[in-house]
């Protein structure tokens, strides 16, 4: 049986309203604090959580290291 959200494919946020969602970080175009945390897809929607800034870059880039895309940083040092 397929899991109705599959965590392992995406980042877990939280609404200014504290309800959880998941959302495809490979649709984030970018991530502003206005003063709250406003995400801007691909497509032009915008939304606001309640999850930091700094916080959300992470789950991206673990996110994004876990799928292969992103290595680690000791990984991107060249010698």
């Amino acid at each position: 049986m397929l899991d109705k959200h599959p965590r392992h494919t995406m980042i877990e946020l939280t609404k200014l309203n504290g309800e959880s969602f998941i959302l495809n970080a490979l649709l984030i175009e970018q991530i502003q604090s206005l003063p709250d945390t406003t995400i801007t897809l691909h497509s032009g929607k915008k939304i606001v959580v309640k999850t930091e800034e700094e916080e959300v870059v992470k789950k991206i880039t673990e996110y994004y290291q876990k799928i292969g895309i992103f290595g680690t940083w000791k990984e991107q040092v060249i010698e």
